[in-house]
């Protein structure tokens, strides 16, 4: 209403005329910083499996072409490290969750 006094927002959320900074989930300058960060692993995690930058469809290909060629002991093999990365990103996840949760009043 036009009486109203403004509202004070919560910290973190951005004010309604940053469109960029809510568009991008932040300042753009810490959601490039964090695409840098994340990039970097994901492709540390790419190339610990084999993946060529350079020709990616080749090391697609190849990838697909080792699993078919290891049968069945690529069940094992996805469900061992299924298991190593489960056990960090459930209780991180987990966490996460419990400590955003929403409060009730």
């Amino acid at each position: 209403m036009p009486g109203d006094p403004p509202r004070d927002y919560p910290q973190g959320l951005p004010r309604r005329g940053d469109g960029l900074s809510h568009f991008l989930g932040g300042s753009p300058l810490a959601v490039a910083f964090r695409l840098i960060l994340l990039s970097i692993l994901v492709g540390v995690v790419l190339a610990a499996i084999g993946f060529d930058p350079w020709n990616i469809l080749a090391s697609i290909r190849l990838l697909f072409q080792r699993l078919w060629d290891l049968g069945f002991d690529t069940v094992n093999w996805l469900w061992r490290y299924f298991l190593l990365g489960a056990v960090i990103v459930i209780p991180v996840w987990l966490i996460s969750r419990t400590l955003n949760a929403p409060r009730g009043r």
